[in-house]
């Protein structure tokens, strides 16, 4: 109990006690002297004091800090370099090796037909199957837009894509380009250039169809390579001759000098390329020497066309 608390029970003990004593001492003035020293006692908030002892300081808990956190270092900083081939760009290097389906080939209205380019990576990566196949340009031909590269390609390796196309019902002539896409969607095509590879087709209602020839490119090759011996020179004719369907096709070789080699019969049973190496003109060193000789194809039959002469030189002092 406080002080101020003794001092309030005191001072009103010694009140009631001169009130007794001024108003008498019967048993009703004692009984409320009582009564008004038990309301002042119970009017005051009890006090509960206890005693502990002196806590042991060895026993106090101690606070152990929080561990720093470890920051996981980033694969990437903001600021630094792109890793090695992040981009494709350098992978994006390809060639047109051969392909099946020649140009110009000749398909009913609505037929359904598969073409493949055979494609070699000249780049230095690896090719995966997130490579793709897109869609450039002209007639989608039936096709889809997007296609997957159908296999893993490393560098120097070709890869067969091939894609199920539909000609269209309409007759014409359609083209249908494509070009090959990085993961990164870099678009790349064939060649120098990175030109798109395609397929040309005409579609003809016909019954009798028109088959004919669509291409001849010869080239001339010298044998030797080069030099004067031995004393006679080779000069064969190359000739590449494409269809678009299956025909019969009578031919001669002429020469600058007014020769020209024997007529002979080509036989084609569907459309495609046939290649003819078999004609020589043997030049001697007793011949003029001059850059002016000259060989050219002519179909006879079953029509008659010449195509472009192609020159080549003679030297041999």
């Amino acid at each position: 109990m406080t002080k101020s608390k003794i001092y309030l029970l005191f001072a009103t003990t010694m009140i009631a006690t001169l009130l007794v004593s001024s108003c008498g001492t019967g048993a009703d003035t004692e009984a409320a002297v009582q009564t008004s020293v038990a309301e002042t006692v119970a009017a005051q908030t009890p006090v509960v004091i206890s005693v502990t002892n002196t806590p042991d300081p060895s026993l106090l808990p101690t606070k152990t800090p929080f561990a720093a956190p470890t920051l996981n270092t980033p694969a990437i900083s903001p600021t630094a370099p792109a890793a090695p081939n992040s981009s494709k760009a350098e992978c994006a290097k390809a060639s047109l090796q051969d392909e099946s389906v020649v140009d110009g080939k000749l398909f009913k209205p609505g037929e359904q037909f598969t073409k493949t380019w055979y494609i070699t990576n000249t780049s230095t990566c690896v090719w995966d199957t997130t490579y793709k196949i897109v869609f450039w340009d002209g007639d989608i031909l039936g096709g889809g837009y997007v296609y997957q590269l159908p296999q893993v390609t490393g560098p120097g390796q070709t890869v067969p894509i091939a894609l199920v196309l539909t000609a269209p019902t309409a007759d014409g002539t359609y083209r249908s380009e494509w070009k090959l896409q990085t993961p990164d969607n870099i678009n790349f095509g064939v060649g120098t250039y990175q030109s798109a590879f395609y397929t040309e087709i005409e579609v003809s209602s016909a019954a009798t169809p028109n088959y004919t020839v669509t291409s001849v490119n010869m080239v001339i090759d010298r044998e030797p390579d080069y030099g004067c011996q031995p004393a006679n020179i080779d000069y064969w004719a190359i000739v590449t001759i494409t269809t678009n369907g299956p025909i019969d096709i009578k031919y001669r070789i002429l020469h600058s000098d007014g020769g020209h080699g024997t007529a002979q019969t080509l036989s084609f049973t569907e459309a495609g390329k046939k290649v003819l190496n078999d004609h020589r003109w043997r030049v001697g060193r007793a011949n003029s020497q001059n850059d002016n000789r000259w060989m050219q194809f002519v179909i006879l039959e079953p029509f008659y066309k010449e195509y472009a002469q192609v020159g080549f030189e003679f030297f041999c002092p």
